[in-house]
């Protein structure tokens, strides 16, 4: 018993430990379960109305990415703003909730979607102690500039909103809600948490290491990429796919601008800092994919996604769980007093993360040119474990070990 009080007592010491172990544990859970959905689709959630894409996404769009979202926003915004920390019972609640929300969800994709409503209830109000909680230090914090956080906490209201919806369209059946909370929690929250990350990170972090290096952050451009970004999902919801390149398109341009002027290429002096611009690289040919999908579709007059989902995943696995990796690797070892390194079982698993990304896009390219190769699904689906199963067992023992340096947190 001492011994399970302690190692609890390490996990809750800093917000990001508990956050990010979640996380962790949940790249390889909806990974597997996805995996058992496309090897025995028959079997993938028995007994439910709902398919098993639309649980695909939720679990990556909502019991994914916001465990490591919100373990490092809990981190960096008294950082960010000089504030007094995220309190204890914030964040352990955010913890408890959203991982008993995560757990019942599972239940529900065998149980029956009474679990699966009740899961995402669970989620939500985790989701929603942590964005009270971050959205009371932004407002209640004197500081001179708190355009990053207001931007994210804004997002991750949007998101809450589309948690909302999903929950509305499990109980009443309405597809339309539960497309509009899949749209609003790529577009309307991922994306514009990521961008607002990155536009705040990516030059700090270039500034540290790089000599001579010039920080450029211009918001105008932020501005311009969120509301591109807010224009994608609105025209998604419009039924306007065959348009969305007059938002995808600009997009595409102040990403790879952006990539350009941040230093992608002095960025592979330090690996640690070269995770972080390839995966910020990824918005950007995204985002070219998506304008190409939408013009092929405009040009043709179907109306359809010319692509495919090959897009769609260039954005969530090139982009957003790069920095996943990128980012949770970088604080898991600053956090924990080590050396920021990544050494060379990271660097290789994040290049691996590149190639899930290829075995991934290249069945639905291929598709369009009349040459589909769906058993890649698969196999992409077992890349991504072969990355993150070693990136869990090197990192995720971290929180529940003492800070290397002897230092509390």
């Amino acid at each position: 018993m001492k011994s399970i009080l302690l190692r609890w007592h390490i996990l809750t010491a800093a917000p990001h430990r508990v956050m990010f172990l979640a996380g962790a544990i949940q790249a390889l859970a909806a990974i597997a379960w996805w995996l058992d959905a496309l090897m025995r689709p028959a079997q993938a959630g028995i007994g439910l109305a709902l398919g098993a894409v639309w649980i695909h996404a939720f679990l990556m769009i909502y019991a994914f990415f916001p465990f490591f979202i919100f373990g490092f926003l809990f981190t960096t915004y008294p950082n960010w703003m000089g504030a007094p920390k995220i309190t204890f019972p914030a964040y352990v609640s955010t913890f408890c909730l959203m991982s008993a929300g995560t757990i019942l969800f599972y239940a529900g994709t065998v149980w029956g979607l009474g679990l699966l409503a009740g899961g995402a209830g669970l989620l939500a109000s985790g989701w929603l102690v942590a964005l009270s909680s971050l959205a009371r230090l932004w407002a209640r914090t004197p500081h001179p500039d708190k355009r990053h956080p207001g931007a994210t906490t804004v997002a991750l209201a949007a998101g809450w909103l589309g948690l909302l919806a999903y929950i509305g369209g499990l109980v009443t059946g309405d597809a339309q809600a539960l497309a509009f909370a899949l749209t609003a929690g790529i577009w309307f929250c991922l994306v514009p948490v990521f961008l607002t990350v990155s536009h705040r990170m990516i030059p700090f972090f270039s500034s540290c290491v790089l000599e001579d290096y010039k920080v450029w952050r211009p918001y105008r451009l932020l501005w311009a990429a969120l509301g591109l970004a807010v224009l994608h999902g609105c025209l998604s919801l419009a039924g306007l796919a065959a348009w969305r390149w007059v938002a995808d398109a600009p997009l595409a341009a102040i990403a790879l601008t952006l990539s350009a002027a941040w230093g992608l290429r002095r960025a592979f002096q330090v690996r640690l800092l070269a995770v972080l611009h390839v995966s910020f690289l990824w918005l950007g040919l995204a985002c070219l994919l998506y304008a190409a999908s939408s013009l092929m579709a405009l040009l043709d007059g179907s109306g359809r996604h010319a692509l495919g989902f090959a897009p769609l995943h260039a954005l969530a696995i090139g982009y957003f769980a790069g920095m996943v990796i990128a980012m949770a690797s970088r604080v898991t070892l600053g956090h924990s007093g080590r050396p920021l390194v990544a050494d060379g079982a990271t660097w290789l698993l994040f290049w691996g993360l590149q190639a899930v990304v290829v075995l991934r896009l290249a069945p639905d390219i291929a598709a369009t040119l009349g040459h589909p190769l769906f058993r890649l699904y698969p196999v992409a689906a077992l890349a991504w474990l072969a990355c993150f199963v070693p990136w869990f067992a090197k990192y995720a023992p971290i929180y529940l070990r003492t800070r290397a340096d002897g230092r509390p947190g």
